[in-house]
């Protein structure tokens, strides 16, 4: 036994939680200060609009509010419009889906409601299987509503705080930044208590049942991490299309045909690009990290269930993984301070350390927190048992297993970092690449978005050896829980991103200011980086939340070692070795087709509409939403479909030899697709935002916006826009997903699977 008793940390993990939320209200109540109205054109600055500058000639303080609240209140509607559609046919999808569980699981003994023998506590009786089909299905429906309302809160979130932003910029850099940060913790720190809370009230109400039965529950709880998931890859591929259509779309015809501004009111696509920035990069990417979020956790939580811990009913040593992200809210909480009241920006130049600070300042509290926990939570030691055999742990090395995920983290969020930003050379040889034209720029772009993988395969690589070697599958679970400790951060930074690109964008559409865009433009390539960074860590830890669901679905498949060198397994992991190729496929190629519409639609319009590129007509938004909406709807379906039935046909038809063999196979293959995917379009994006900066000699060298380097880099960022936003992001929730569905369906797939080879 730990040092803290079951009633203490019955107390502290909700009230971690509850400090959260608490926590992110009062962020909020902070934004909402700012207002977004007519008659509040000063926000309390009055005399000084523009830091120490003089008022902006020629322009009306309350037009530009009323302009930026009509702005706001369009990308708000069309935003929240497109989730409640999608919502609507993800309701169905999770119904069926439900039911799909229940009956697979239920069936494994023939719908029995009669107790069975154990499979780890020999000689004790568990709940039926029928049982456990329905606690698995209700931990589904559990995790796929907070999936949703973690996106959707999101949503919510950025498009109430971009156009805040915005104004903020008139009075300082410092001002706009600490409005968009502090949006960005709003989620974070929503979705970081949010996930804890219902996991912590789910296990709570399912030991009312349970009881003792440790092993039947915390095997159903697995239910909410596929719910997560499930939710979190349509979320990601569907918003991925939509913003992606309307952004290729925007910057084709915009800036390289009719070289007029990015977000320009003139382009019928801006407000679509706009939406998509929130249904994408924030309703998806909110819901994918949740499922990260929840998978480490089921993983961990499964595996210590069946280990001494869960024998002894141990509950302070078990709910480890729920006091370590509790450790993690308040952790969050102190760094986020660092942010918003201890430093003030006050250059742009700042903007990015100040970012790059609270990942390092969250690492480095972590670690001690991690060290209190581990050594107050766990027994001196405990026992493993790994794959048949019993290993011996001792607290500290799960001290060690902890740390090094969330170090391994760090190491890939500054990686990441280096290749993504517009500071250091990699990028900048890609946007030196633009003065021989847009081709050379693309094998830039790739060059550097394989030769990114190399650091972060190896920090993944060592986190793995040591954690395995130190703690078995538990300890690479909890690697991962490590690297996602930190996660309201995390979230933090990475919201950061699309609220201050909307910023920018509804300062170009309100007409203000070249000052004011310059300002927002910081921000926004900041926030670029830290979007690749936030997709880093997500990535990185798919990687370890897999390998822990992989070993959690070997240990309940009952299979004892996973030979490559048997036909079963090889052909299993040759064929998931493909599968990320084949999903990316899918995306891009519903990316080009929606982006082909709307291209057309927006030269159409350009063409039909008299006055339009004078500014005396308005453009047809409407039109381009409705092409993204409709695109993203009905394209999201076929990949979504691609990784939800793979597991669910190879452990049937095949067994779980096989199953197990993909599970490999689109691991090692997908994380390093999903690495070059997103770093190279991060790399193109930000080669663009380098030349139109114009901030060294170099940059001006290749600019102005309109020169020959700068249509060849808008080139780039076009293609990089679906590997970035939609195909790279999504792949890493395709590995864990398998990998967890694989888990919920291994009683059946033991039971029942591999029907072709028993029949041929």
């Amino acid at each position: 036994m730990g040092l803290i008793g079951e009633t203490l940390t019955q107390i502290l993990i909700p009230v971690a939680a509850l400090v959260g939320i608490g926590f992110a209200l009062v962020q909020w109540f902070l934004v909402s200060k700012v207002r977004v109205s007519t008659g509040s054109a000063d926000n309390g600055y009055k005399d000084r609009l523009i830091e120490e500058d003089e008022p902006e000639e020629g322009i009306d303080a309350d037009e530009v509010v009323a302009k930026c609240a009509e702005i706001q209140n369009a990308i708000s509607v069309g935003a929240t419009s497109f989730l409640f559609t999608q919502y609507k046919y993800l309701g169905i999808f999770t119904v069926l889906f439900g039911a799909i569980i229940f009956l697979f699981l239920g069936s494994v003994n023939g719908f029995s409601t009669k107790s069975e023998p154990c499979t780890y506590y020999k000689g004790n009786l568990c709940k039926p299987a029928l049982a456990n089909a329905l606690f698995t299905t209700v931990a589904f429906l559990l995790g796929a509503v907070t999936s949703v309302l973690s996106g959707f809160l999101g949503m919510k979130i950025a498009t109430y705080a971009n156009a805040r932003t915005t104004l903020e910029a008139r009075a300082g850099v410092g001002k706009a930044f600490k409005i968009a940060f502090r949006s960005g913790a709003v989620m974070g720190f929503l979705l970081a208590a949010n996930g804890l809370l219902v996991l912590y009230v789910s296990i709570n109400l399912f030991k009312l049942y349970y009881g003792d039965d440790w092993e039947g529950l915390y095997e159903s709880i697995t239910g909410y991490g596929l719910g997560g998931s499930s939710m979190a890859l349509f979320g990601r591929v569907g918003g991925g299309i939509y913003t992606k259509a309307a952004d290729v779309g925007a910057d084709l015809v915009g800036k390289v045909e009719r070289n007029i501004p990015e977000d320009d009111p003139r382009n019928p696509a801006v407000i679509a690009d706009n939406v998509g920035d929130n249904v994408g990069d924030i309703a998806g990417m909110g819901s994918d990290l949740f499922g990260s979020y929840a998978e480490s956790s089921c993983a961990a939580l499964f595996v210590a269930s069946i280990s001494s811990i869960g024998i002894s009913h141990d509950y302070t040593a078990m709910s480890y993984p729920l006091i370590i992200s509790s450790m993690g809210i308040v952790v969050c909480l102190i760094t986020t301070l660092f942010a918003t009241d201890f430093v003030e920006i006050k250059n742009v130049t700042e903007i990015e350390p100040s970012l790059k600070r609270q990942l390092l300042i969250s690492t480095v509290l972590m670690t001690a927190g991690i060290g209190m926990v581990s050594f107050f939570a766990l027994p001196s030691e405990f026992t493993l048992y790994d794959f048949g055999t019993e290993k011996v742990v001792k607290n500290w090395h799960l001290f060690f297993c902890v740390s090094i995920g969330l170090w391994a983290g760090l190491v890939i969020g500054y990686i990441t970092e280096y290749y993504t930003s517009n500071a250091y050379s990699p990028v900048q040889d890609v946007a030196d690449s633009c003065r021989t034209g847009a081709a050379t720029n693309v094998i830039f772009g790739l060059a550097l978005g394989y030769k990114s993988v190399i650091i972060p395969i190896f920090a993944i690589a060592v986190a793995i050896y040591v954690s395995f070697s130190l703690a078995a599958m538990y300890g690479i679970a909890v690697a991962a829980l490590g690297m996602l400790s930190t996660i309201a951060t995390g979230l933090a930074i990475d919201a950061y991103g699309p609220i201050s690109d909307n910023a920018g964008g509804i300062a170009e559409m309100a007409g203000m200011s070249h000052k004011i865009r310059e300002r927002t433009d910081a921000l926004d390539a900041a926030g670029n980086t830290t979007a690749a960074i936030g997709k880093g860590f997500a990535i990185g830890s798919a990687a370890l939340v897999s390998l822990a669901l992989f070993g959690a679905f070997v240990s309940r498949a009952e299979i004892t070692v996973v030979d490559v060198l048997t036909p079963k397994v090889f052909i299993g992991l040759i064929v998931g070795a493909m599968l990320p190729y084949w999903f990316s496929a899918m995306t891009m190629k519903s990316v080009g087709s929606a982006a082909l519409k709307m291209v057309e639609e927006v030269r159409r319009q350009f063409n039909d509409i008299p006055g339009l590129m004078e500014g005396t007509a308005k453009p047809d938004y409407a039109t381009c939403v409705k092409i993204s909406t409709d695109a993203s709807l009905k394209e999201m379906i076929p990949p979504g479909a691609l990784v939800m039935l793979t597991p669910l046909i190879a452990g049937t038809f095949f067994g779980v030899e096989t199953l197990a063999g993909v599970l490999a196979g689109s691991l090692v293959s997908g994380v390093q697709v999903a690495i070059s995917a997103s770093n190279t379009g991060g790399a193109w994006d930000n080669a663009k935002k380098y030349i139109e900066a114009g901030a060294t000699e170099h940059a001006r060298m290749l600019g102005p916006k309109g020169s020959d380097a700068h249509i060849a880099a808008v080139i780039g960022d076009t293609v990089g826009d679906p590997l970035k936003d939609t195909s790279g992001p999504s792949l890493n929730i395709l590995i864990k997903l398998m990998a967890v569905e694989s888990l919920v369906f291994a009683p059946f797939f033991a039971a029942h699977g591999g029907l072709l080879f028993k029949w041929f």
